[in-house]
């Protein structure tokens, strides 16, 4: 089977059906000890400091990985990507393009749709059957994610892992699925974890993924991952074709569609606060602006660069923000107590 790389959750139903081995980019980068190799290769080759790690990091694994077919998404997700496929082109390799619409008409989404099928060769009958055999993959993920916010089993870096994997499937459906089903049943049988604070990460999967460890070390835990929850395409059964399972998709679309799901797990997860996590250099930090003033939520964004793990100044942050929110939690609890 051929593999061919993605840059971010593109309809990898098109992609099987036609033969292909998707695989996403972004986890080779973000889970490689070397990562910063990757880095240090794009700015080698004139990439500037200036640009997010993510974008010079997806360039190096292209490279240094050997991929020669690459799909980018040029409208929806990272301004930076269009730029990245072009550079990638002069290297040799063979670049598809698609976009999420900025329109999010139906009849928009399902026209990229149709000519990300023909670009592929493949039929709607080819593509539906596809999907159905992943919306049972899907199902599993939902349901580990149903185990952390429900019954505070799953930890939220499990939650993140396992969500996260399903923008490639991690290269194998089958393989993925079991592993989904194992993973399932030893969560399943563990004591809850009780934690006082319960909070919501949202945008961008983290370089820093170790914050979900750093925020349990405090009385505190995930139980949402906003982007991460979406590329399980949580509302697939709603869904009659690929088409509207695409359009519901939130992340690349305008933030009021966002809002609207964000405020429905906010209540429905019960949650205390919000970590917003930005990327440097990334046009979705001014995003924070917006998403502050419509949330009634406490809200913190932190800023990732290059670096794999917390620095000193994001925890300090980050444990004075989890402090005051204990804070006003106990103070209501005894209000209601009283």
């Amino acid at each position: 089977m051929k593999q061919i790389g993605i840059t971010t959750t593109v309809p990898i139903e098109v992609l099987i059906a036609a033969g292909y081995q998707p695989v996403d980019l972004n986890n080779i980068f973000v889970t490689d000890e070397n990562y910063d190799e990757y880095i240090d290769m794009a700015e080698r080759d004139g990439f500037p400091k200036s640009v997010c790690a993510w974008i010079k990091g997806l360039y190096g694994v292209c490279l240094l990985h050997g991929i020669k077919e690459i799909v980018g998404v040029v409208e929806g997700d990272c301004s930076n990507t269009r730029a990245l496929v072009e550079v990638l082109g002069l290297r040799g390799i063979k670049v598809h393009s698609f976009s999420y619409p900025s329109s999010h008409s139906r009849d928009d989404v399902k026209k990229e749709i149709g000519k990300f099928m023909e670009t592929f060769g493949v039929s709607m009958d080819q593509v539906e059957n596809v999907r159905q055999e992943l919306n049972g993959i899907r199902k599993k993920a939902m349901e580990i994610d149903r185990l952390t916010y429900e019954e505070n089993k799953a930890s939220g870096f499990e939650n993140h892992l396992y969500q996260i994997c399903m923008s490639d499937c991690n290269g194998s459906p089958e393989d993925f699925d079991k592993e989904l089903s194992e993973a399932m049943k030893e969560i399943n049988g563990r004591e809850p974890l009780e934690k006082t604070i319960r909070l919501g990460y949202i945008g961008v999967p983290p370089m820093t993924a170790d914050i979900y460890e750093f925020v349990e070390g405090f009385n505190a835990r995930f139980v949402y991952n906003e982007v991460q929850r979406e590329f399980t395409f949580p509302r697939h059964e709603a869904a009659n074709d690929i088409f509207e399972q695409y359009y519901d998709y939130t992340y690349p679309y305008d933030n009021d569609y966002r809002i609207g799901e964000l405020e429905k797990q906010i209540e429905m997860r019960q949650l205390d606060a919000i970590i917003h996590y930005t990327q440097a250099f990334c046009h979705r930090a001014i995003e924070d602006i917006y998403l502050k003033s419509r949330l009634d939520i406490p809200v913190l964004n932190i800023e990732g660069d290059r670096k794999n793990e917390l620095d000193a100044r994001t925890k300090l942050r980050l444990e004075a923000f989890l402090d005051m929110i204990l804070d006003v939690k106990e103070s209501r609890n005894e209000s209601i107590g009283n």
